[in-house]
């Protein structure tokens, strides 16, 4: 499956992969991923072809109605993990909590939290990376460039202002599908 994915990628769709190509190889082996910019559902297409592409196992959290019949079990094969979105759960704990379950768990997030555009981000997945304990990855869906820039694992501080401009200046002029949103 990897050498179909690595085809279709390169060879098909024409992207590259530019900075921490080496993802499968570090010691990384918890960590939260950031994908930005999220403008359309052509990133989790290339999301998911990345990982395959670069052999690193990734999960993400979906609302819990999505894991039932026909499409839980497709969702849960490629990385899903239910999440109660109910008022009385800690949605940052919750999820924090998952790390533990897992000897290897990297857990990807659109900061956007949505496709449109955004003025700022949400900063759940920062706040679950410092309960965690563990860094965040950040790379691009740069569909100008049909790249993927990949970060080195970053730490948050406890300076979530200086952090935020950290990240966000890594994202500076990448185009997304929809360059509106962008």
């Amino acid at each position: 499956m990897r050498s179909i994915a690595r085809f279709i990628y390169f060879k098909i769709l024409g992207w590259k992969i530019v900075g921490n190509t080496n993802m499968s190889k570090n010691e990384i082996k918890k960590a939260i991923i950031i994908a930005a910019p999220h403008t359309s559902w052509h990133d989790f297409f290339i999301g998911v072809l990345l990982r395959r592409v670069v052999g690193v196992k990734t999960n993400f959290v979906g609302k819990k109605e999505l894991f039932t019949w026909p499409f839980g079990y497709y969702f849960r094969a490629v990385g899903g993990v239910p999440l109660n979105r109910s008022k009385n759960e800690n949605k940052v704990e919750a999820i924090s909590k998952e790390f533990d379950k897992f000897e290897e768990f990297r857990i990807t997030f659109a900061p956007e939290g949505t496709r449109k555009k955004v003025e700022q981000w949400r900063t759940g997945f920062y706040y679950i990376a410092k309960t965690a304990r563990v860094p965040i990855i950040m790379f691009t869906l740069d569909f100008k460039n049909k790249q993927n820039l990949v970060s080195e694992p970053f730490y948050p501080t406890d300076d979530i202002e200086a952090d935020f401009l950290f990240m966000k200046s890594f994202y500076k002029g990448v185009i997304g599908k929809k360059p509106e949103y962008s």
